[in-house]
């Protein structure tokens, strides 16, 4: 099965969060609500600094993704 780049999601315990799940290295949850970030693994010394100038990056990807999805949500109600 191929997984996306990102899904979106939420939860029942916490009704005014989204939450953006992005499923490739690096693996995080980013919830819209407050921007937290929370890391779904453990990032190692030899990755962090890979890491860290991708983030920015994919926050910006995960923030695009999240407007595709409203466009589509909107066009199909």
């Amino acid at each position: 099965m191929e997984l996306p780049k990102f899904v979106l999601a939420d939860n029942t315990d916490y009704p005014d969060d989204i939450f953006i799940i992005h499923l490739e290295f690096p693996r995080f949850i980013i919830n819209l609500e407050n921007d937290e970030i929370e890391f779904l693994e453990e990032i190692d010394e030899n990755e962090e600094q890979e890491v860290e100038a991708e983030m920015e990056r994919l926050i910006v990807l995960a923030g695009e993704y999240y407007d595709r999805e409203m466009e589509r949500y909107a066009e199909e109600e």
